[in-house]
């Protein structure tokens, strides 16, 4: 499985992108209207603040989803039992977040959201009339008006040596929303695995930005655009002594948008964060 490369600027870019999609569940854009020179600032920016005892000032309050979590609350994926080597930052227009970082991140959640739209608007384009003909709204509105679409700052640290056996930066897991908009990190480490089980490292080249359909974009497609499990894995030699940063736009619906056979965004999102997490998602 190659996960393809696609020139936003082709004149097949809607179709080439839609195909790559469906055969493996990612796409790699170039020469798309997010500015890399945005995306470094806002690796940079952020890898500062990771490092400053002010991230302490924005840990979420009682539920809160907004805000800063050390590496003692990173998730353990579904399957594992250890967690992620990483800390982050979860970044909303409406949450809590420190002035002078957000306003990159307010640039780059502005420019994700659009593309993400124009993006969604191309798998409608592309998709099988037997398909599409179930969806209950154009895929590309459905995220219209949503307060779940999240940007996530992620900082995987410097790896000590003294990490507990087993652990990686991400385990393999599967995203829960329609789409995912991630700008190249500043180091490789993504890797997607095919059907067969085999891993495959998805282009970091710099400008570059990796899209990947998450669960909600498969259910709502029964499947067609599959919901393609992922990795970062633990680097090697002096790239071990290095952070890699890496921001993810994570594209929600609306709270009450039906994805699919009856169940609305909000429901298929309650389930699968308290599947991950055992927490109870409020609206």
């Amino acid at each position: 499985m190659d996960v393809v490369v696609v020139d936003y600027r082709s004149a097949t870019a809607a179709r080439d992108f839609a195909r790559s999609l469906r055969e493996t569940g990612f796409a790699v854009l170039v020469n798309h209207p997010i500015d890399y020179s945005m995306v470094q600032r806002l690796q940079r920016e952020w890898l500062d603040f990771f490092r400053s005892e002010r991230k302490w000032d924005f840990l979420p309050g009682e539920g809160g989803q907004d805000g800063y979590r050390p590496m003692e609350e990173a998730e353990t994926a579904v399957g594992y039992s250890k967690k992620d080597i990483k800390e982050y930052f979860h970044w909303y227009p409406w949450g809590r977040q420190p002035e002078a970082e957000s306003r990159v991140a307010r640039e780059m959640y502005d420019a994700g959201f659009s593309l993400a739209a124009e993006l969604l608007s191309w798998v409608e384009e592309f998709t099988p009339t037997e398909i599409s003909k179930h969806f209950t709204m154009p895929l590309s509105e459905m995220i219209n008006g949503t307060q779940r679409t999240l940007l996530r700052i992620l900082h995987y640290p410097p790896l000590r040596g003294d990490e507990p056996e087993g652990s990686v930066r991400a385990a393999a897991h599967q995203d829960i929303n329609m789409i995912t908009v991630l700008p190249a990190s500043n180091e490789p480490g993504l890797q997607v695995r095919d059907l067969s089980g085999k891993w495959h490292d998805v282009p970091c080249d710099p400008g570059s930005v990796a899209i990947n359909a998450g669960d909600m974009l498969d259910y709502a497609t029964g499947g067609f655009y599959p919901s393609t499990t992922h990795q970062v894995t633990n680097p090697t030699g002096d790239a071990a002594k290095r952070s890699r940063v890496s921001t993810p736009l994570f594209l929600h619906p609306a709270d009450d948008v039906v994805v699919a056979k009856g169940t609305t965004a909000f429901e298929f999102l309650r389930d699968r964060i308290k599947q991950i997490a055992g927490v109870e998602l409020q609206k």
